[in-house]
């Protein structure tokens, strides 16, 4: 029995010291390195990389404080001390002066994050009770760049913890739930930190702060996005030339892989820097590609399409006579400035933006045929992304029953998606019929290297690969008849425009206030991207045909450079 139980207590010893020495090894390497450097606040949370080439886009980095300890400063000082300290810091003296008037023991920060020139003066100063300490705290290199999918480390009432973005989707990878400043135990006080067996063995002290088992987590995870940090650089330059030349007050842009629903490239105007979030306002922060709605107009037509021609209702040949306008139910739904077009094809219904040709499929195609391809190709529900805050999109008009909900909903009014949904849905065409799920991380690096490498999910296949042959050309023909400007000699080019009106939140719609919208892939028939371009309230233009297909030519061709892809006709 006594041999039993020697072998019990050794047992238990040997695996917290395995827990100690292995498991928890990196966390506390961190934890002593950090202490050997006076820094406070000690962050064990991992990085975020772009791709390629693992550029850091979000890390842990040292940051310089200045502090003072008010007992330890001669209280006949006070004045000359905070005349130097305001004069150094760019601080009110007075403030100082009331710092140091508390006489309080305890270390109180004054600035943060202070330049090294100030770091050197407050040194030079040699004042007893002034100082200079280190803080790890979040730090993002490409500032800007991609903030909207990052997001920010900010605070759980006075907790650390991650906001918007990856940093908050991923905060327990990231992080950790209860890695907090001075909850650690020192590796070279470790012997003496247990009196007791249940001690060592829980990590539990009365007393004392210390790790319990039950609140630690693993070592702190790295995670490697599917943003290539060139494309991105690319894509938000070009959305804040956008931005500018029209006045517009928003802007998105999403570039993703088709084949696989990875994310390229994700970029919102206006925008914020993560190292300095307390200077921007909050709206800023939120992710406009999955938590804003708006009705696509046009750029939805290609989607009523695809169901006339997968329920085999329509070809692109086929042919009707617009009249200009459809009477229904007390309501006259013209084309866009009352234009008549005569017989046309179903190429030209796409080619020329009809609304009535989109209202003829949508009658062919019935309505609860329209509703069910609807929910199929993502709309009205969360594509399932990582990233906080998805919202659905809004179809509850197509549950009204009611006949010009859906005939309007043909040509993309009267219907709300986010723009993730949208290029989602062209993907879907793009790769042949099936709806992906789209993602933003690549993979999760754990300690030892272990990756869990995040696999494409196909979510349902809701259109055949025969209607998506047909749509492309269709498609195709759209760019070569309709926008000069987004055609690139020698490649196959697939695209549709939408010029939607504004939702006033009375029934109605805003006057003169529009969003732009630029939906297309390349090389259509085997397509390695898909593009959207979103803009909001362009000033001095009428159509994204106009303001949105230089910007989508310039880059599709940048992509076709940048992934090498050959030429696709001659």
């Amino acid at each position: 029995m006594v041999f039993i139980l020697v072998m019990l207590v050794a047992s238990l010893i040997g695996y917290r010291l395995f827990v100690l020495s292995y498991l928890k090894h990196g966390w506390y390497s961190k934890t002593a390195e950090a202490q050997r450097e006076n820094i406070n606040n000690v962050l064990a949370r991992g990085n975020i990389y772009f791709q390629p080439d693992l550029f850091l886009a979000g890390t842990n980095k040292k940051f310089p404080l200045a502090y003072v300890v008010p007992a330890n400063i001669d209280s006949d000082r006070y004045d000359d001390v905070a005349g130097e300290l305001s004069r150094i810091l760019n601080l009110e003296k007075d403030k100082i002066s009331q710092v140091l008037k508390t006489k309080s023991a305890n270390l109180k920060i004054l600035s943060r994050r202070i330049p090294n020139s100030q770091v050197e003066e407050i040194k030079n100063l040699k004042i007893k009770g002034v100082g200079i300490s280190y803080e790890m705290d979040r730090f993002y290199p490409g500032q800007e760049l991609a903030a909207s999918i990052i997001g920010f480390l900010g605070y759980d009432g006075d907790k650390r913890s991650g906001q918007y973005g990856i940093e908050a989707y991923y905060n327990d990878e990231l992080f950790g739930k209860s890695w907090q400043a001075n909850d650690y135990i020192n590796p070279a006080n470790l012997a003496s930190s247990f009196t007791s067996l249940k001690e060592l063995v829980t990590g539990k002290k009365e007393d004392k702060k210390v790790v319990s088992t039950e609140a630690s987590v693993d070592r702190p995870s790295d995670i490697v996005l599917t943003i290539d940090k060139n494309i991105q650089t690319v894509v938000e330059n070009k959305l804040e030339e956008l931005i500018k030349k029209w006045d517009a007050s928003a802007g998105t842009i999403i570039i993703q892989d088709p084949n696989t629903g990875k994310i390229l490239a994700m970029a919102d105007r206006p925008t914020f820097d993560p190292n300095s979030y307390k200077n921007f306002k909050s709206e800023y922060f939120l992710n406009k590609g999955v938590q804003e709605v708006f009705e696509p107009g046009s750029s939805f037509k290609p989607i009523t399409m695809a169901m006339g021609l997968d329920l085999g209702k329509v070809t692109p040949q086929m042919t009707y006579t617009d009249t200009g306008y459809v009477d229904i139910a007390g309501y006259k739904i013209h084309n866009f400035s009352d234009k008549v077009f005569g017989l046309q094809t179903m190429s030209q219904v796409l080619e020329k933006s009809i609304n009535t040709g989109a209202m003829h499929i949508q009658t062919l195609v019935g309505d609860e045929n329209f509703l069910s391809y609807s929910i199929n190709l993502g709309f009205g529900q969360r594509s399932g992304i990582d990233l906080p805050g998805e919202v659905n999109g809004d179809i509850t008009n197509l549950y009204s029953g009611r006949k010009i909900n859906y005939l309007t909903a043909s040509f993309g009014q009267g219907v709300a998606v986010t723009p993730i949904q949208l290029v989602n849905a062209y993907s879907t065409i793009a790769n042949g019929g099936k709806l992906m799920k789209p993602y933003v991380v690549e993979k999760i690096v754990k300690d030892k290297g272990e990756e869990i490498i995040t696999k494409p999910e196909i979510v349902g296949i809701p259109i055949s690969e025969k209607t998506t042959n047909k749509l492309k050309a269709m498609l195709i023909s759209v760019v070569d008849n309709g926008f000069d400007k987004a055609r690139i000699k020698g490649y196959d080019i697939a695209g549709k425009t939408g010029t939607a009106q504004i939702p006033d939140g009375k029934g109605g719609y805003l006057e003169n206030e529009y969003i732009h919208d630029f939906v297309g892939f390349a090389p259509a028939y085997d397509p390695k991207f898909v593009i959207l371009i979103k803009i909001d309230k362009p000033k001095g233009i009428t159509f994204a045909a106009d303001s949105l297909s230089p910007t989508f030519r310039d880059i599709t061709a940048f992509l076709i450079n940048y992934y090498k892809i050959p030429p696709t006709r001659q």
